[in-house]
């Protein structure tokens, strides 16, 4: 029988944590040796329940920081939804909704909620998949591999290992050097095989000339998808998505797509044929289904994403999300065991040859987190919370 008693939450903790990568993974806007992030601790007062969450603040994303999810999160359980004591999920869902329908917030509501809904299902002794409807429900998903910037050596020793793994979607980076992007994408269909599935993720690099330039090499290599190619609101993205259509390839939009908000306007404006759903970037995942539901109903396609550096606490909410979505067209994620030096939970989400993946045994989020190191990548500084009412 479900545990149905209130659990008061008495603290809530805040740890700006630092994760070091396995080595440097770039993208055209950033050069990464580590990610920053922002993990939420829910502790209730009676025996000793811990939930966890976390976000992703990237600045060219929603324009968060550390910082600024750190104030977010303090103006967030000051509102008057906030469930300190929390029997029902209904209660998280209620608190979400009374929100703004911006960005500007996405990856501190996040980090709340997951905590939240971690902290419940904990108590309820459940794992969180159950609070969801099932009507996309499935019990495997297959990842796709990413491939960053870096030189001919780095994308082999990559692409070998992805070979290894039998994976066969991928994902490529690319730059703003179109000789550079030829060569990444020629490396790759040498070694990684040519039935892989490629699509080439730009975020935001390219401006007019560029994109047009990139059409042949598009076209020759068979990509399925380009994820947004220039910056939201560049009027050139009409024309290009034209030609682009016309190549039998979709437009995906990612940080173009934040809230429900934007989402909306992208449907209406009919340049994009695909959205990136990312749990950080979108809010959480009362704010993400939305915007699924709301494309579902508008017959545009999606796929389930993740932002660069997650720790085993977001991606396995992150799995979460995917086993919900079996109609999404590409999974993304679960790949801290490749990716970190460092993490916050005892053990990597990782999945399986092929990108094989499934649900995670245990109640909440599946993870258990590695509280010593939490203390250690956050450098031992916290941010308490009291709950008002004791």
């Amino acid at each position: 029988m479900r545990n149905k008693e209130t659990m008061r939450i008495d603290r809530i903790n805040l740890y700006h944590v630092e994760l070091p990568f396995s080595g440097e993974f770039s993208h055209s806007l950033r050069k990464r040796f580590s990610a920053k992030n922002v993990v939420v601790e829910v502790i209730g007062d009676q025996n000793g329940i811990r939930g966890y969450g976390e976000g992703a603040p990237r600045s060219y994303v929603t324009g968060e920081t550390q910082e600024s999810v750190a104030s977010s999160v303090r103006n967030l359980v000051g509102e008057k939804a906030f469930p300190w004591n929390l029997s029902d999920i209904s209660q998280v869902w209620d608190f979400v909704d009374s929100l703004s329908n911006g960005k500007d917030e996405n990856s501190a509501i996040c980090a709340l909620e997951m905590a939240l809904l971690d902290a419940l299902a904990r108590k309820q002794d459940r794992p969180i998949i159950e609070y969801f409807p099932s009507d996309y429900l499935t019990d495997t998903i297959y990842y796709g591999a990413p491939i960053p910037l870096g030189d001919r050596e780095k994308i082999t020793r990559i692409c070998r290992l992805i070979k290894q793994m039998n994976i066969k979607k991928l994902r490529i980076k690319m730059a703003t050097d179109l000789e550079e992007n030829a060569e990444r994408i020629d490396t790759v269909r040498m070694l990684a095989g040519g039935d892989c599935d490629l699509r080439l993720d730009v975020n935001d690099a390219w401006n007019r000339e560029l994109a047009f330039a990139h059409i042949p090499l598009i076209r020759e290599h068979r990509a399925r998808v380009v994820e947004q190619p220039m910056v939201p609101g560049n009027p050139d993205i009409a024309e290009f998505s034209k030609e682009i259509k016309d190549c039998g390839v979709v437009l995906m939009a990612d940080e173009a797509a934040c809230s429900i908000r934007d989402v909306k306007r992208i449907v209406k404006d009919g340049f994009y044929g695909m959205i990136n759903i990312r749990l950080s970037k979108c809010g959480g995942f009362r704010r993400a289904l939305k915007i699924i539901g709301f494309l579902r109903e508008n017959g545009i396609s999606f796929q389930i994403g993740c932002q660069l550096g997650e720790s085993g606490i977001l991606s396995a909410a992150g799995r979460t999300l995917c086993l919900l979505c079996g109609d999404a067209v590409y999974y993304d994620g679960s790949y801290d065991e490749f990716l970190l030096k460092e993490n916050t939970t005892l053990k990597s989400v990782s999945f399986g040859v092929g990108g094989k993946a499934g649900l995670l045994a245990g109640t909440g989020l599946g993870v258990k987190v590695d509280r010593k190191g939490l203390e250690r990548l956050s450098n031992s500084r916290k941010i308490t919370i009291k709950n008002p009412k004791r």
